[in-house]
């Protein structure tokens, strides 16, 4: 009794023999084993693998394949264009075959030639420039040289002579106009 007495606490200690309390106890029927569980984990982690495994390959794929589109459109980018040039090489070759060529007929070779190329560039989107008489645009024009305009009417910086023509691709300058830009009077 004196034990008792000595320690205060009189809640009474659980043995080692005691069954655990109900709260505590889980039920384990029904429920799979540790090894079952982990056996379905292990699947679950192998498809998950080979789907991951199976997405890299088509990504793969799907990267090779455009690098190959991207350098067929590259390798065969002027095809069209080209196409439409065998016409005016044709009408060029037949003009160069033909011994007998007039003056005239030779001319008129020349601007049939010319107005098959002029075709051929408006389908590939090359667009002359010509801007005789357009205010200068460093953009689009060289300037060859600065001369005073031989009217009254032109005023400074216009172009009043076109050298050679320009030419643009899409909206892309692929070679300005080599042009002869007018100067004030007397400067």
């Amino acid at each position: 009794m004196q034990d008792s007495a000595q320690n205060p606490s009189t809640e009474p200690t659980a043995s080692a023999d005691a069954p655990a309390p109900a709260e505590a106890q889980v039920p384990t029927e029904g429920m799979p084993s540790l090894a079952e569980l982990l056996r379905a984990a292990e699947l679950k982690s192998a498809e998950h693998h080979d789907a991951w495994l199976r997405a890299k390959a088509e990504t793969e794929n799907v990267r090779r394949r455009a690098q190959e589109d991207v350098a067929k459109a590259y390798k065969f980018a002027s095809e069209k264009f080209a196409g439409e040039l065998l016409s005016v090489i044709d009408s060029l070759e037949a003009a160069l075959a033909n011994d007998n060529q007039t003056a005239e007929n030779l001319h008129a070779g020349v601007e049939l030639t010319l107005r098959q190329l002029n075709a051929a560039f408006e389908k590939s989107n090359l667009v002359a420039i010509n801007p005789l008489g357009e205010k200068f645009d460093p953009h689009k024009h060289q300037a060859m040289t600065l001369m005073e305009a031989a009217d009254d009417k032109t005023e400074p910086n216009h172009v009043i002579s076109v050298l050679q023509k320009g030419y643009m691709l899409n909206e892309r300058i692929l070679r300005p106009a080599m042009v002869v830009v007018s100067k004030a009077k007397g400067s």
